[in-house]
This record gives C-alpha cells, sequence and structure tokens, in this order.
C-alpha cells in the first residue's frame, strides 16, 4: 500500500489530482496507491462529513462548451481525516512509512512569500504558527508532520505542490526551509534537506464552486443522492517535473506529463490563462456582470485579455533566442474559449479573489520583462488598472459580493484612497510590485490604463 496524503480538501482536488489516480485504478495500473485528504482549517464541515459518510466516494460533473455533460463517480480517496486543531489524524498518517508523497493546494495567497522567497511575517496566522500556537498554514502543518516523520523513521517523502504558483515546488520549499530556520528548528530543517524532494507542477482545469443544482443533476443522471459532488469543465491537464524520492503513481498513463522542466508550461498557463481569467473578473464585476463567461462575451473585455496576451505575454514567452514548444496563440484562443462555457457558471466573484497575490505572481513578471526590453508596457497595465478600479469599489463598500484576499492588509488597501495620490501610492506598494514598486514607468502606464478604464466603466456599465 502506498498512500497521498492530500491537505487541502476542496472543489479542485476532487476535480483534478484525484480523478487522474482514480482513472489510473480503473485501468488497473493504481499499484496499490490511494489518497487520505484533511483540511487545515475548520471549514467544508458539511462537505467534510458528506465524504466521510460516503467513504470518500462523489462524484464529478464536466461540461464541454456545448453543454454535453458527463458523470464519473471518483473512488481514489480512501479515507477523509476531520477537521481537529491539533492536525492529529493528518500528522499520524503522514508520519507512517506508507505515505510516499504529500501533496496540497491551499490556494496562491496561502504560501506568504514575498519577490526574494522569503515568509512575509505580516500576516497573523503565519505569525501564530512561526510562535508554535496554531497549525493553521500549510508551513505550520507540515513542520507537525515532518518532526513526527524523523521522530519515527519513516523515511523520505515527496511534498507535491499543486498551486498555482510559480516554480511553486521550489518557492514552497524556500517558504518551508525559512520557516524552520526562523522556529529554530536547525535538525528537521537539514532532515528536510536530505528526505524530501518538492517537484514543480502546473495544474489545470477551471472548477467553480459547485452549484445549488449540480447535486440534482447527479442523482437524474447517476441515480445516486450524491452529498459532495463537483463540477468542471472537460478539459484537464497536469504537467509535473518527475523529481519524486519515494516513489510516485503511474500517472503518465492516466493522461498526466511527466517532464524534465515545467517551466515553459508553467509561464504559458499562469500568464496567458490565470492573469487573463482575472482580467476577465475584474472587468465583468466593474460593468456589473456576474459571470466569467459574461465577460468573454463583450468585446472590449475579450479585447483587453487578447490585446495583454498578444501583445506583451507572447514576446516574452517566445523569442528567436527562446523559442517556446507551446504554440501560444493556439493557446490563447483555446484559454478564451474555455472562458466562454456558460454552462460553468464560473463567477467573477470567485476568480476575482486574491488580486495582492495574483498582481505579483501572475502580472509584474510580464511588466518587468516587457520594461528590461523597453517595450511597451500598455496592454498589461490595464489588469492591475482594473484591479485599481475594482479595489476602489471595495473600499467604498460597492462591490455586489465580498472580497477575499489571503494577503491584503485591508488598513494598506485602505490607505491608498486616503491618500492624496491613490494611484501613486497603489504604484509604490512593495508587496504588489516588488522591485518596481515606485518606477515611474509603471504609474505612467498606470495613469493611462487607470484613463481607458474609467471609459471602459462609463460605457459598458450594467448596474
Amino acid at each position: 500500500m502506498s498512500v497521498i496524503l492530500h491537505l487541502g480538501l476542496g472543489s479542485f482536488h476532487r476535480a483534478h489530482q484525484a480523478v487522474y489516480l482514480h482513472r489510473l485504478i480503473e485501468q488497473g495500473l493504481g499499484d496499490g496507491w490511494s489518497i487520505t485528504a484533511g483540511n487545515l482549517r475548520a471549514e467544508m464541515a458539511d462537505t467534510v462529513a458528506a465524504l466521510i459518510a460516503q467513504d470518500g466516494e462523489y462524484t464529478v460533473e464536466t461540461v464541454s462548451p456545448a453543454g454535453e455533460r458527463h458523470y464519473e463517480r471518483i473512488r481514489s480517496i480512501a479515507r477523509v481525516i476531520p477537521f481537529e486543531p491539533t492536525l492529529g489524524g493528518l500528522i499520524d498518517v503522514g508520519a507512517q512509512p506508507a505515505t510516499r508523497i504529500i501533496s496540497f493546494t491551499v490556494t496562491e495567497a496561502g504560501y506568504y512569500l514575498d519577490a526574494k522567497n522569503r515568509l512575509d511575517t505580516r500576516h497573523a496566522d503565519l505569525c501564530s504558527d512561526l510562535a508554535g500556537t496554531s497549525r493553521s498554514t500549510i508551513y505550520g502543518a507540515l513542520a507537525a508532520v515532518l518532526a513526527e516523520r524523523m521522530r519515527r523513521g519513516a523515511g523520505p517523502v515527496t511534498l507535491l505542490n499543486c498551486d498555482n504558483l510559480r516554480s511553486n515546488g521550489d518557492r514552497f520549499r524556500a517558504g518551508l526551509l525559512d520557516f524552520l530556520e526562523r522556529r529554530g528548528e536547525i535538525p528537521l530543517r537539514a532532515w528536510v534537506e536530505a528526505h524530501t524532494t518538492c517537484p514543480n507542477d502546473m495544474v489545470d482545469r477551471i472548477t467553480p464552486r459547485p452549484p445549488a443544482d449540480v447535486a440534482a443533476r447527479v442523482l437524474a443522471a447517476t441515480g445516486w443522492a450524491d452529498q459532495a459532488p463537483v463540477m468542471a469543465e472537460r478539459f484537464i491537464q497536469w504537467v509535473i517535473e518527475d523529481r519524486f524520492i519515494a516513489g510516485r503513481p503511474a500517472w503518465e498513463n492516466a493522461g498526466a506529463e511527466m517532464v524534465a522542466s515545467v517551466h515553459a508550461f508553467e509561464e504559458a498557463k499562469i500568464r496567458l490563462l490565470n492573469a487573463t481569467h482575472s482580467c476577465i473578473a475584474w472587468a465583468g464585476t466593474l460593468c456589473g456582470l456576474h459571470y466569467i463567461h459574461e465577460g468573454v462575451a463583450v468585446p472590449a473585455i475579450r479585447r483587453m485579455a487578447f490585446d495583454y496576451v498578444t501583445d506583451d505575454v507572447i514576446p516574452c514567452l517566445d523569442s528567436p533566442a527562446h523559442p517556446c514548444p507551446i504554440d501560444l496563440p493556439a493557446y490563447r484562443d483555446v484559454v478564451l474559449d474555455r472562458f466562454s462555457n456558460p454552462h460553468l457558471q464560473d463567477t467573477n466573484q470567485r476568480v476575482a479573489m486574491d488580486g495582492f497575490s495574483k498582481i505579483p505572481g501572475f502580472i509584474v513578471p510580464t511588466l518587468r520583462e516587457c520594461l528590461a526590453r523597453g517595450a511597451s508596457i500598455a496592454s498589461t497595465a490595464m489588469l492591475p488598472a482594473l484591479f485599481f478600479a475594482f479595489l476602489g469599489r471595495w473600499q467604498r463598500g460597492e462591490l455586489a459580493q465580498p472580497y477575499l484576499d489571503g494577503v491584503m492588509d485591508p488598513a494598506v488597501a485602505h490607505a491608498f484612497f486616503a491618500a492624496s495620490d491613490p494611484l501613486a501610492a497603489f504604484a509604490n506598494d512593495p508587496l504588489l510590485w516588488g522591485p518596481l514598486a515606485g518606477d515611474t514607468r509603471l504609474l505612467a502606464a498606470l495613469r493611462a490604463a487607470s484613463i481607458r478604464v474609467d471609459a471602459f466603466i462609463e460605457g459598458h456599465a450594467h448596474g
């Protein structure tokens, strides 16, 4: 028996990583692998309880842009561990020799990393974990798991980050080692360096929050009253660096791509898909729309996304000196078509969250590279200008739905708009911009983009 302990039992894991292992098992190629999963925080209590009652089984409903629906009952999660604050059940499983991989999906905001991959200790939950008074972050939880694993002599384990974070394995590893060093856990830090690997990977499947009617559709299609179904688009992709210190499932037989380096794939996905997704969500919200597909149908919004990719991203990622192995124009068009799927009912609220992580992670690299070669940043500057207008709505209490951001300090964000020049204060924030903070070229581009955003809002307001 070989176990993957997964931390973060949300919809994305159940529509992605768990699906790959299920399909491998269905082919008779699972080779004894299974998933044990649980959450690091007291969230999704009803879903967790339903999964426990269903022995970890649930249905994935997929839908194509044409509205074709397919239902698949997933059986790869062998055990679900209910939440309790000490994480005792998760620690015990993680410290067993049979556990060969610990994977996690905690969203890109859950890593608290600055531009130098050091921990940003302005966050209360991270400080609490550093002090040893909680285990609510991925670092606090894994420090406890790995300390017990070291104590028991349970052997090496792969730590597999499955979030939308550039160089996600490398960056997480830097954060974990920094965490252990700050806590003075030097023997554990040395053990982690010697007994773990952290492959980078790229994950892709649009997975909206399960809509209220998905359970009824599952019941009608399958006859099973599933209390924990998930919904996703038909498209799915997983590209993984093949660096596993204690073995792995043969995921390539279920459609995953095992590679030596994930860099080209993740750059294309983060810049062409993730950043564009946020662009559409912020723009759609500003003109009173609710769903992503509605925004894609607005020519001005689709043009913003198209121009950002065409004018700035593609020249960054594909040049004569460094040709890209991916057909980026074709990938751009596929992405926009995927976003146009009306059957996903994917909300702007879901995609618009965590802007304080998405600007530095998804957008700033393109700004930086364009400026370095003396190119215009006019098309890319539209994205943070949209977010600035969105943030203005938030601080005035004018958003129809709550805005969630795991990294944003609300006092800092409110202070932007209390400044004599709010846009300059925004452009000077080091958390958002890193070394570009205060750059006069950035501010000039944001000013020009903000004028265009204001005109867009005036011409497209729906409410």
